[in-house]
């Protein structure tokens, strides 16, 4: 049997920019073919401001790591238990872009371990679930840790929830490179779904119209065959001046909740050329968190389209 070797990770931080935040905890497990074989954990001096929004999260405080070890101490055994295995972790690149900041700036060298994502595992192996963090992922796998959101007991829910997961996505893996020789007909028909989609939100639009009508002549609730309800109503919604209500909503901690940034425009704003540099880098330093999404782009001759 060859030995199937990887690192199950998780990182807690003083924030969620990789570039200026800091590690506070590391926690990892080896597992050879599926099973436990060594664990290390640690928390970490991060010698900076840990942020209450993390602290909320993993309820690491300052005075939980004044006399932990520095970064300079930890680094040498992080990098010694990982060595050269596949990294395995729950959006991979948060912990990953953490490790490989500390490892360029002490020793001047990237990591080149292998990634094994699992957030993206478990949305291929389950594109239905609702939602796919770690909580979701361990529920279906069935495994209960008494702690979360602490690094060893993040670690060790994923270490337990891998090896299912991993089999699950072999097989359907296998299914999907038995398809490989289909792909022309596979190509032609995900179009025909995709236009056959686009003409049955155009239906559904024509029939949630003539719903309205009815109910504004006087239409009384329908009940469906199987217990649906279909009734009218409506609802006042308000315009606000941000600029007279941010203090308040940063009192009652809704700031974060209320205002949603448009990511994809900053990110093109980045790459773009109309841009200073010095603006680029400001809107840089406010980076809070890092993605990797990997897509299929299907070009039509008048545009591009990304799903």
């Amino acid at each position: 049997m060859t030995d199937n070797t990887v690192i199950v990770l998780d990182v807690e931080t003083t924030g969620l920019d990789f570039t200026r935040e800091k590690m506070v905890e590391f926690a990892a497990l080896k597992l050879v073919n599926g099973q436990i074989v060594e664990e290390y954990e640690t928390l970490i001096n991060p010698k900076q401001h840990i942020r209450n929004s993390s602290i909320k999260i993993h309820g690491i405080t300052e005075d939980m790591v004044k006399d932990a070890p520095v970064l300079e101490e930890v680094m040498p055994k992080i990098l010694d238990f990982i060595k050269d295995y596949p990294i395995v972790g729950h959006n991979v690149i948060f912990d990953y872009s953490y490790l490989n900041k500390a490892s360029v700036d002490l020793y001047q060298k990237e990591l080149t371990n292998p990634r094994i994502d699992t957030q993206q595992m478990f949305k291929e192996v389950f594109p239905d679930e609702f939602s796919c963090g770690l909580d979701a992922l361990m529920t279906r796998m069935g495994v209960t840790t008494d702690t979360r959101h602490r690094a060893m007991a993040d670690a060790r829910g994923l270490a337990l929830s891998y090896p299912r997961l991993e089999a699950l996505y072999r097989q359907k893996n296998a299914w999907q490179m038995s398809q490989l020789e289909n792909v022309d007909y596979l190509f032609e028909r995900y179009l025909r779904i995709q236009d056959a989609i686009q003409i049955m939100h155009s239906e559904l639009s024509d029939i949630k119209s003539i719903f309205k009508v009815y109910f504004e002549q006087g239409g009384r609730e329908i009940t469906s065959s199987t217990g649906e309800v279909l009734s009218y109503g409506s609802k006042v919604t308000h315009d606000y001046d941000i600029s007279q209500i941010k203090d308040t909503l940063k009192e009652i901690d809704a700031w974060d909740k209320v205002i949603r940034v448009n990511n994809g425009l900053i990110d093109r704003i980045l790459t773009s050329n109309g841009v200073s540099e010095e603006n680029k880098e400001k809107l840089s330093q406010a980076r809070v968190d890092i993605k990797e999404v990997r897509n299929i782009v299907i070009q039509k001759p008048d545009k591009i389209k990304t799903y």
